[in-house]
């Protein structure tokens, strides 16, 4: 009778197996990099597109327009008049991405408060509500939480930064929008 011998399982090279890992890490990395940078293109292109539908709708009228499209339409609408005051948290979003150094709260706060007025009349603690802002972005991957030469906690945008021409875009559009300009 022959006595079948078990071959231990080898272990592969731990370099070989590292590198592999790092492989994957590097192309995740990169995929998410790429697909941060087309989630800022698409955000950009939907403010786009619903403004233009809604510029349609201010010339030939709310009849004009095929409001069968699930509700959409009228969150669409409901937007209209908000429409002169950027989002907070969209506005936290456009300092991060033109900061080029990650940032403290206290300073995206400082820089939010020069993009929208009256802040503090509809915030009771700006920097609390930059902070949770700041925070939720870390978590949905958008930012990262880093230590700043002081010792402080700061954010940094993940994605790409924006280039001067999309910088230039965001301006106009807050500009745009802000109560200062319709005056």
């Amino acid at each position: 009778m022959e006595s079948k011998e078990e071959k231990p399982l080898v272990a592969e090279d731990p370099n070989q197996e590292k590198r592999h890992v790092q492989e994957v890490i590097r192309v995740a990395k990169s995929e998410l990099r790429d697909l941060l940078r087309k989630r800022t293109e698409i955000i950009h292109r939907i403010g786009s597109v619903k403004r233009t539908i809604l510029g349609l709708a201010t010339v030939f009228g709310d009849s004009a327009l095929n409001h069968d499209w699930d509700g959409a339409w009228m969150e669409l609408r409901s937007r209209k008049g908000d429409g002169e005051r950027p989002g907070f948290t969209k506005t936290c979003r456009i300092v991060l991405m033109e900061a080029e150094c990650p940032l403290t709260a206290r300073e995206v706060c400082e820089r939010v408060k020069s993009k929208i007025e009256q802040l503090e009349q509809r915030h009771k603690d700006p920097l609390a509500s930059v902070t949770t802002v700041l925070n939720r972005l870390a978590d949905y991957g958008e930012a990262q939480i880093v230590t700043s030469k002081n010792g402080r906690r700061a954010w940094q945008w993940i994605g790409e930064p924006l280039s001067v021409d999309a910088q230039k875009a965001t301006e106009r559009t807050l500009n745009e929008s802000s109560p200062q300009s319709k005056t």
